[in-house]
């Protein structure tokens, strides 16, 4: 699973543990570094692990391994690197102060099958 099907995906599993504002930038063409990002936030501590740990272990499970994570829950910021995809796991507030749909605004969002 590559690029987009598994930005889609990732975004998914985020849904499934109630992660909110999802939203995944198209960086093809802007970025040298990854395709997407997956952007999304929970509103606790609990609730960006619970997140980051559904999407780790579900893609484990489909062959998916991540290249690297990084961040914890009580930092309000975790990272999970897929190369293709990097997927961002905000706390609300953080998510506000690190604006990265503002960083990368000129980056047209994917349709997501998900709110």
């Amino acid at each position: 699973m590559k690029g987009a099907q598994l930005a889609v995906r990732c975004a998914e599993l985020a849904a499934d543990k109630k992660a909110e504002n999802l939203v995944a930038l198209d960086l093809r063409g802007i970025s040298n570094f990854t395709d997407f990002f997956v952007i999304c936030s929970g509103t606790s501590e609990p609730h960006l692990k619970a997140i980051a740990t559904e999407i780790e272990v579900r893609l484990k499970e489909e062959g998916a391994t991540p290249a690297a994570v990084d961040g914890y829950p009580m930092s309000q910021w975790i990272v999970i690197d897929y190369s293709d995809v990097v997927v961002h796991i905000f706390h609300t507030q953080k998510r506000d102060f690190y604006s990265l749909e503002d960083l990368w605004s000129d980056a047209p969002r994917l349709e997501l099958p998900v709110s």
